[in-house]
């Protein structure tokens, strides 16, 4: 079975080793064509407090580590901190 992932932008990083990274999904209204919006939060655990807001990153599901965490961040994308 394949691993889920999800790319999306870190709107949070105030938690100890954790993230709220949010989805964007795009889609079309099935009656009036408009394209709508959604976005769905996630919270990814990050081990070593690496991704910092505005961060793009690339997270994937696994067992559930805490009673809302279920994701866990495998790459960062685009960095916003300059170091």
């Amino acid at each position: 079975m394949a691993v889920k992932e999800r790319v999306g932008l870190v709107v949070s990083d105030k938690m100890d080793k954790t993230v709220v990274v949010a989805i964007e999904n795009r889609s079309s209204h099935t009656k009036y064509g408009k394209i709508v919006v959604r976005t769905k939060r996630y919270k990814a655990h990050d081990e070593e407090n690496k991704c910092k807001e505005g961060d793009r990153v690339r997270i994937q599901e696994t067992r559930p580590l805490s009673r809302t965490k279920r994701w866990v961040v495998a790459e960062i994308l685009n960095s916003t901190s300059q170091s």
